[in-house]
C-alpha cells in the first residue's frame, strides 16, 4: 500500500471565482513547494484546464487526477473524477451540452482563462461557467459511469451549494460512495444524522481558488498502486 497526501478539490483560472493566478503551472509549483504527493483540477463545469496541468504536473514529479465541480439542477455541486485525460475532456463535452447559454460577464464575475502547461493564455470560455447545468443530481452517478468516473458530492454539509444545504437530505436511490467534508471533525457527526454515509469514505479537500489555501500536505489516501484507476478505487470505499 502507498500513503498519499492530497487535494483534491482545485479551481484554476478557468473557474470565474478562480485567481488569475491559479494557473497550471502556479498550481503545480505551489503543490510542489508544499509537498503533495496528489492534486486534482475541478473547475467549474469544465476540464479544459486539465490538459495543461496534467503536464504541469508531471513536470514536477506530483500525481495528478482530471476531474470537474458539477453543478446540478438543483445547483447542487459534485465532484467528478476520471481515469485518464481522455475520459475527462469527453465528459467535458458531454457537460458542454447541458450548460446554459449564458454569456460570462468578466468585469462582474471574473475572468474564465484557459491556459497551456506554461502558463501562456490560449482563449476563454465565454459561457458562465458558474450556471446551473440541467442535469439532475439523480443522473449524476449514471452519467459519469458512461465515462468510467466516479462522483464525489462537494462539500456536502456546507450551507449552499451543496446535497444537504440544497437538498436537506440524501436522496433514495442514491449511489455514491464518498463524500467530501471541509472538516475531518464533521464527518462521524454526519455519520450519525444521515445513515447512507456509514458506509462511505470521506474526504477533506480545500476548494482552493486562490494559491494560498491549498491544502497543506494534511490529507492522506492510502493507494494499492499511483495508477488513475488505482487512485479512484482509493476514493470509493468498497462496500
Amino acid at each position: 500500500m502507498k500513503t498519499l497526501t492530497y487535494d483534491l478539490h482545485l479551481h484554476s483560472c478557468l473557474s470565474p471565482c478562480g485567481d488569475n493566478d491559479m494557473t497550471p503551472a502556479m498550481i503545480a509549483g505551489m503543490a510542489k513547494v508544499i509537498g503533495l504527493d496528489l492534486i486534482a483540477l475541478t473547475d467549474h463545469n469544465s476540464c479544459k484546464n486539465c490538459p495543461a496541468i496534467s503536464r504541469a504536473a508531471s513536470a514536477y514529479g506530483i500525481l495528478f487526477l482530471p476531474g470537474m465541480e458539477l453543478t446540478t439542477a438543483e445547483e447542487v455541486h459534485v465532484l467528478c473524477y476520471f481515469p485518464s485525460l481522455d475520459t475527462a475532456m469527453s465528459f467535458d463535452h458531454c457537460v458542454s451540452d447541458h450548460l446554459p447559454a449564458i454569456q460570462n460577464k468578466p468585469a462582474i464575475f471574473g475572468d474564465q482563462l484557459i491556459c497551456d502547461e506554461e502558463d501562456q493564455i490560449l482563449g476563454q470560455e465565454e459561457r458562465l461557467l458558474i450556471s446551473a447545468t440541467d442535469i439532475p443530481f439523480d443522473s449524476v452517478y449514471n452519467l459519469v459511469c458512461q465515462y468510467s468516473g466516479i462522483m464525489v458530492p462537494a462539500h456536502i454539509n456546507k450551507s449552499s451549494t451543496s446535497l444537504l444545504g440544497n437538498l436537506g437530505f440524501i436522496p433514495e436511490g442514491s449511489r455514491f460512495s464518498c463524500a467530501e467534508v471541509k472538516n475531518d471533525s464533521d464527518w462521524p457527526l454526519l455519520q450519525q444524522q444521515y445513515p447512507y454515509l456509514t458506509e462511505c469514505n470521506h474526504l477533506c479537500s480545500s476548494d482552493a481558488h486562490s494559491l494560498n489555501f491549498i491544502h497543506e500536505p494534511i490529507y492522506t489516501l492510502a493507494t494499492s498502486g499511483t495508477s488513475l484507476p488505482d487512485i479512484l478505487s482509493a476514493i470509493q470505499k468498497k462496500l
